[in-house]
C-alpha cells in the first residue's frame, strides 16, 4: 500500500461567492448560517445506509428507457430512483415487485442525477436546461428551479437543513437550493466542479477533476478554500464515512484517497487493484466504514475495509458503464450500467 502522507492546503485567492435569487424572492441568511449534519454514508442521499455481508451477489433488471441511464438513489420507502439523462426520464424501480414505473420531464431536463428527500420528494439535476427540478412521485407535481446563472447542475447531495447543495460542471459553481423557499445561492469556483459530500462540521466538499484539487466551501462565509491533490490524479466523486473522513476516487491515477476534514489532507492513498487506468469513479461507505469505489474501465468493484487494508474485487458485467453507487437501508449495493442500461444490486 501507499505509504502515508500529508498534502498541504492553501486558501483560494480571494473566491468568489455570487448570491442569485430565483423567483423573486428575498434571499435570507439561514440558509448560509445553518450548521449542517452529515450522515454516515457515500453521498449524502437522503437516507442513512446500513451495512452487510456482501456476498458478491449480482442481480440486474433492464431499465425500460436505457438511454444514458444513470445515478441510482434509494427513498424512504426503499424503492430505488435514477434517471436516463438521455432519454429525459425519471425511473422508479420496487425492489418488491421488481417492477419499474416511469415519468417523462419536462423538456431538456436531461437529468444527471436524483436524490430522494424524507418527504419522498425526488430532486433531479436538469443538467440539460438549467434547472433543479422538484418533483413529488404520489402526485406528479413538478416545479422547475430554475439556476439563475444559467450554469449546468451535475451531481447532488442534500444536508438536514433543507438544503440541496449541487456542482455546476461547465459553469465552474456551487449552488444551494432552499428547498423550502426555492431560493438559489451560487458560488464561483475553479477546476470543472464533479462529485461533492457534506462533512460532520457543515462544510461542502467537492472534486475539481480538472483542477487536481479538492474545494472545501465553509456555508457560513462563502469561502472556498483549495486543497492540492497529485498532478494528474483529477479526483471525480467524494463520500463521508462515518467517522467524519472522507474518501475520494482518483479518477487520473486510479486510487482512493483517504482525507482528513479537519486538517485538509490526505492521510493515505490507496492503489486500485486494476492499476493507473483502471478509471476509480463512484465511492460510497456503509455504515460499518467499509468504502465501496469502482474501477470504470475494467467493471470492476472494489470494497475496501479500512480497518485491515484488505481490499475485495467483485466483477460485474461487461460494460456495465457505473457511474455512482449508493448503499440502501439494508447494505446492499445500487448500480445503474450508463452503459449496458440495466440497474443493479450487489448483495
Amino acid at each position: 500500500m501507499h505509504s502515508p502522507r500529508r498534502h498541504h492546503s492553501r486558501s483560494g485567492t480571494t473566491p468568489l461567492r455570487s448570491r442569485f435569487v430565483s423567483h423573486g424572492l428575498t434571499m435570507g441568511l439561514a440558509l448560509a448560517a445553518a450548521a449542517l449534519a452529515a450522515q454516515a454514508g457515500g453521498s449524502n442521499y437522503g437516507i442513512k445506509p446500513g451495512a452487510r455481508d456482501i456476498a458478491g451477489r449480482i442481480a440486474e433488471w433492464p431499465v425500460p428507457t436505457p438511454q444514458f441511464a444513470r445515478d441510482p438513489t434509494p427513498a424512504p420507502d426503499r424503492r430505488i430512483f435514477l434517471v436516463a439523462m438521455g432519454g429525459n426520464k425519471l425511473a422508479r424501480f420496487d425492489p418488491a415487485t421488481e417492477k419499474f414505473v416511469e415519468w417523462e420531464l419536462p423538456a431538456n431536463t436531461n437529468p444527471h442525477s436524483v436524490l430522494v428527500d424524507s418527504d419522498g420528494v425526488a430532486w433531479l439535476t436538469g443538467k440539460g436546461n438549467g434547472t433543479i427540478v422538484e418533483f413529488h412521485p404520489d402526485t406528479g407535481h413538478t416545479v422547475a428551479h430554475r439556476v439563475p446563472s444559467g450554469g449546468d447542475p451535475h451531481t447532488a447531495a442534500l444536508d438536514d437543513n433543507g438544503a440541496l447543495w449541487f456542482t455546476e460542471q461547465a459553469a465552474n459553481r456551487v449552488g444551494a437550493l432552499d428547498r423550502h423557499s426555492g431560493v438559489i445561492t451560487e458560488y464561483r469556483t475553479s477546476g470543472t466542479p464533479y462529485g461533492l459530500s457534506i462533512d460532520q462540521a457543515g462544510n461542502v466538499w467537492f472534486c475539481r477533476i480538472q483542477g487536481d484539487m479538492l474545494g472545501k466551501l465553509d456555508p457560513g462565509t462563502g469561502t472556498i478554500t483549495d486543497v492540492l491533490l497529485d498532478k494528474g490524479s483529477a479526483p471525480r466523486r467524494i463520500a463521508t464515512a462515518p467517522d467524519g473522513t472522507l474518501w475520494v476516487a482518483l479518477w487520473g491515477n486510479g486510487r482512493l484517497a483517504h482525507v482528513d476534514p479537519a486538517t485538509a489532507a490526505v492521510i493515505k492513498e490507496y492503489p486500485l487493484p486494476g492499476g493507473s487506468d483502471s478509471g476509480a469513479y463512484a465511492v460510497t461507505v456503509d455504515a460499518s466504514g467499509k468504502v465501496f469505489v469502482n474501477e470504470f474501465n475494467t467493471d470492476v468493484v472494489v470494497i475496501l475495509d479500512p480497518q485491515t487494508e484488505a481490499m475485495r474485487r467483485i466483477e460485474v458485467p461487461r460494460n456495465s458503464g457505473i457511474r455512482k453507487m449508493v448503499i440502501d437501508q439494508a447494505g446492499s449495493l445500487w448500480y445503474v450500467g450508463s452503459t449496458s442500461g440495466r440497474l443493479g444490486r450487489i448483495d
